[in-house]
């Protein structure tokens, strides 16, 4: 190792935010383990990297005992022999004698080497690592790279990310080449370097696809205050607007229905529900299960739970199929809703309405 050697690692302070001293400490315990491995005992010596010239040396160190204390000639000198060297030696003392072997330059300088890159491969990974758990919970755009026994791998770039079959829109296909926006969901690390998981069926997406499209969503003036979803299929989103002038759910639809058009294309014709959200549980309840009419609703605060009475001809509306409405406006909600007709809440029937449904 030479001087270029310290300019290197200058170069990569610099260029990669490798701190210097921190990978010369690295380097040095590295060596101190090489030495042991080609050298025998490493107890008691000491690896010096000379920080101007690259240069290595190995000390070995012995204290200064008395002589009726001596107990190992390796690691302790008597007082007399250690005055013999210098009179100023006194008990405890360390005395350090050079010991670098002829071939250990070689040695060290493939030590250093691998040091440096595997320095270098952490400090990437790092990086990494830091970038994406910036963006958890964010929408990127991604290219499948390929598809390995149903688990979809997508390229962001700097790094491959997962898509597990629960994280995959039932029915959508994903092919090589293919770009596609994705959730990130967990940024974690591991042995190998950052694992990032992405999502296309978390609620999640579908809101940060309606903070790209609708500004009044990103500006903060129309809160999208919960979301249930079964990916693929159908989304209910409920929102409210801080300014009274702005109508929520019609910033949401945008001009002639195009900003959720983007939005079901992009999640392929996926249907979406846009309710207005209400702080009075009835109320929000009775929206949440739109496209039905409600009739009657009696809250359960105590258990958080709703009977709704809908009309005898939209009952099956209600529920949805194979429940599905109900299934889903229980979770957007979060409040328990059992649902019955007007025969079987003993009211009397409405006339039946077709142009309801």
């Amino acid at each position: 190792m030479n001087h270029e050697f310290i300019e290197a690692l200058d170069e990569l302070e610099k260029d990669r935010g490798i701190d210097k001293e921190i990978l010369i400490d690295t380097i040095e315990q590295a060596l101190l383990t090489a030495y042991k491995k080609n050298f025998g005992s490493a107890q008691n010596v000491r690896v010096e990297f000379d920080r101007e010239r690259g240069d290595v040396k190995v000390f070995s160190q012995r204290v200064v005992v008395d002589e009726s204390d001596l107990y190992d000639t390796f690691l302790e000198i008597e007082l007399a022999d250690a005055r013999e060297i210098s009179p100023n030696y006194e008990l405890g003392d360390i005395i350090e004698n050079e010991v670098t072997p002829m071939d250990f330059g070689r040695i060290a300088a493939q030590t250093a080497k691998q040091v440096v890159v595997q320095r270098i491969r952490e400090a990437e990974r790092e990086i990494v690592y830091n970038e994406f758990m910036d963006k958890e919970n964010e929408i990127v755009t991604g290219e499948v790279a390929r598809v390995n026994k149903n688990i979809v791998h997508v390229n962001l770039g700097r790094i491959e990310a997962i898509m597990t079959p629960q994280d995959q829109i039932p029915g959508e296909t994903y092919r090589a080449g293919q770009k596609i926006k994705v959730y990130i969901l967990e940024v974690k690390k591991t042995n190998k370097g950052p694992q990032i998981v992405v999502s296309r069926s978390h609620p999640g997406l579908v809101k940060r696809l309606f903070e790209f499209e609708v500004p009044e969503i990103f500006e903060g003036i129309v809160q999208v205050k919960s979301i249930s979803r079964e990916a693929g299929s159908r989304t209910k989103m409920a929102v409210k607007s801080i300014d009274e002038k702005i109508d929520p759910i019609g910033a949401c639809v945008g001009p002639k229905g195009s900003r959720v058009k983007n939005i079901v294309d992009e999640l392929g014709d996926e249907k979406i529900d846009i309710i207005k959200y209400s702080d009075d549980p009835a109320e929000f309840i009775c929206a949440a299960l739109s496209p039905s009419k409600v009739v009657k609703v009696d809250i359960n605060e105590e258990e958080k739970s709703a009977l709704v009475v809908v009309p005898d001809y939209q009952l099956s509306l209600a529920i949805g199929k194979e429940g599905q409405n109900a299934r889903l406006a229980a979770k957007l909600t979060n409040w328990k809703i059992d649902i019955k007709s007007e025969s079987q809440a003993g009211l009397e029937p409405q006339e039946t309405n077709t142009d309801a449904e």
